[in-house]
């Protein structure tokens, strides 16, 4: 069974399709296409069915990722079959808990920037969305530097789980 991790902003249009993006293209480099499953979702349903915002495709194709996307809410029934939940800010960590139904399922809950050794006492990936293109590259440089820490962390259950 692979190991399942979803990424989880407030509109479901830029951070967390950003993330979901840059964290598929660090699974599959790592060989662990098929171990590792990602997703992405919003802690609003603002805008469910629509794509990510054009300014996150357009960082994303820019550096070499996927921009393709559809927005949808979190379901607080996802606890039982995800693995981690990333949560790209310390609003979105507090309403994920909150929504979790058990303990254990709000103990699957992380911040993205927990991960990264560089991030200092900022855990927040800023929300581009009123802001420029260059915030949206901002954003993504975020989320790479986390990635590959968020990557070696959950290395060994996803291998222990695909053998």
């Amino acid at each position: 069974m692979a190991y399942r991790v979803c990424f989880v902003c407030t509109g479901n249009i830029c951070r967390s399709p950003m993330a979901e993006s840059v964290f598929r293209s660090r699974i599959v480099e790592a060989g662990l296409d098929g171990a590792v499953e990602t997703d992405s979702a919003g802690t609003e349903g603002w805008h469910a069915g629509d794509g990510a915002d054009p300014r996150a495709v357009a960082v994303l194709e820019e550096n070499g990722y996927a921009g393709d996307h559809t927005a949808r809410r979190f379901d607080p029934s996802w606890f039982g079959r995800l693995d981690l939940v990333i949560a790209l800010d310390t609003g979105h960590l507090r309403t994920l808990r909150r929504l979790a139904p058990t303990q254990r399922d709000a103990d699957k809950v992380r911040l993205l920037r927990s991960y990264d050794p560089g991030a200092g006492g900022d855990p927040d990936v800023p929300d581009p969305y009123y802001g420029e293109t260059d915030d949206f590259s901002t954003c993504l440089e975020m989320v790479e530097a986390a990635s590959d820490g968020l990557l070696s962390s959950i290395r060994e259950q996803a291998e222990g789980r695909a053998a």
